[in-house]
């Protein structure tokens, strides 16, 4: 007996007509602005391995994974995400092409979100990756494409968070956890549940680096963080973070403008692999991020090609749901219906031809009878009905 063969699994959706047009139409915008900068586009397969997943740098919670085996009884996963197989492609098939390589691409990814949390397992996205160069140029470069495409899905109303990972490690480091600490208090911090991060870092001594992180989650705002960053811990390698990322924050906020821009020392993002600058950008409308990336210098030596790299993607399903709310979006009528009497349809077909030359949509007509085809023009909202016979008549 068949169960759910008219439903669609948890955490997906059929996108219809309107749907995908303003998704079409916003994956087109922002291609044409990764092109402008050089970028060339490839995509990876939907199926990988899942020892892709699993390296030093990128480990993926295997639980958020739809997993699989293939005909030898190896295990297989839906991509989770795009930058990981992207560093496996340019380690491998790309490792002899000059650098920096401009890359983007346009895919799904896969994976299992919380229940009742509203998100989709499967996400569109469009997104750029740079590869090997560490510049601060390139840095620029990366962010100021984001606040590009934040412009370009939105009407001024969008707003760009400015991190590094860095300070999170080195607080980790000197803490001296464990792999699954690690996990639980960026989790925390992530999430902003301070009682349970104090609680946690209670157990863990008392040392500045445990203080300091209690505090992490509440270093956001503008230039102001940097200061009490800078009084809550302080070592070179910190210093040196803060120092980077003051500079950025500066240069940046002559681009993005007054009040756009915030810094979130408590962004930790679930990929593990950013080493330093990392961002977040949001739409009026939605209240996630729709632009996420950063820079990523050690992915790609597990991979066995030691460049450093930068990216973002974009969650393309969110930023059309926001579009489609601020703007009326309707698919575009036929220009024309042509009926062809018995006896003409070839006639018919090359009328048609004739007229879809000249860039005009034009549907044939499957009635019997011109009245039936006049009210299926009239409901569908097409201007001219097209008769052919002996002679080509137009009717209004």
């Amino acid at each position: 007996m068949r169960k759910y063969d008219l439903i669609t699994p948890e955490g997906t959706k059929d996108f219809l007509f309107e749907e995908c047009l303003v998704r079409r139409e916003t994956e087109h915008k922002l291609h044409a602005i990764f092109r402008s900068k050089g970028y060339s586009e490839l995509t990876t397969p939907g199926l990988e391995f899942f020892d892709v997943f699993q390296s030093e740098s990128g480990h993926y919670p295997q639980e958020r994974l739809y997993k699989m085996t293939d005909s030898k009884g190896r295990l297989l996963v839906l991509r989770p995400e795009s930058t990981m197989p992207i560093a496996r492609v340019v380690a491998t098939r790309l490792r002899d092409a000059s650098l920096p390589l401009r890359l983007y691409y346009n895919q799904s990814v896969y994976r299992f979100e919380p229940a009742l949390k509203g998100r989709s397992d499967e996400i569109t996205q469009t997104g750029i990756e740079l590869l090997g160069s560490a510049s601060y140029m390139a840095d620029v470069e990366m962010i100021t494409t984001a606040i590009e495409v934040l412009s370009a899905c939105s009407d001024g109303s969008f707003s760009l968070e400015l991190g590094d990972a860095g300070v999170f490690k080195e607080l980790m480091r000197e803490l001296n956890a464990t792999p699954e600490e690690r996990e639980n208090i960026r989790y925390l911090i992530e999430t902003k549940n301070y009682p349970a991060l104090n609680d946690v870092l209670d157990t863990m001594g008392d040392s500045r680096a445990a203080a300091a992180l209690k505090k992490l989650p509440a270093l956001f705002g503008g230039e102001e963080v940097f200061e009490k960053a800078s009084q809550l811990y302080s070592n070179q390698r910190i210093d040196e973070i803060l120092m980077d990322l003051r500079k950025l924050y500066e240069d940046l906020s002559e681009v993005i403008g007054a009040g756009r821009l915030t810094v979130d020392l408590g962004m930790v993002n679930n990929a593990d692999y950013y080493t330093g600058v990392i961002i977040k950008g949001y739409l009026e409308g939605y209240g996630e991020e729709v632009l996420s990336g950063g820079r990523y210098n050690k992915l790609l030596s597990d991979f066995g090609y030691d460049i450093p790299a930068t990216g973002f993607a974009v969650n393309v399903d969110a930023v059309s749901n926001i579009l489609r709310k601020n703007k009326d979006v309707a698919v575009q009528p036929a220009d024309a219906v042509i009926y062809a009497a018995p006896g003409y349809e070839m006639k018919a077909v090359t009328v048609s031809q004739e007229l879809r030359a000249k860039g005009q949509i034009v549907e044939y007509a499957f009635f019997d009878s011109i009245d039936l085809v006049r009210e299926y023009a009239k409901d569908r909202r097409i201007g001219r009905v097209v008769i052919v016979d002996e002679e080509i008549t137009e009717v209004e």
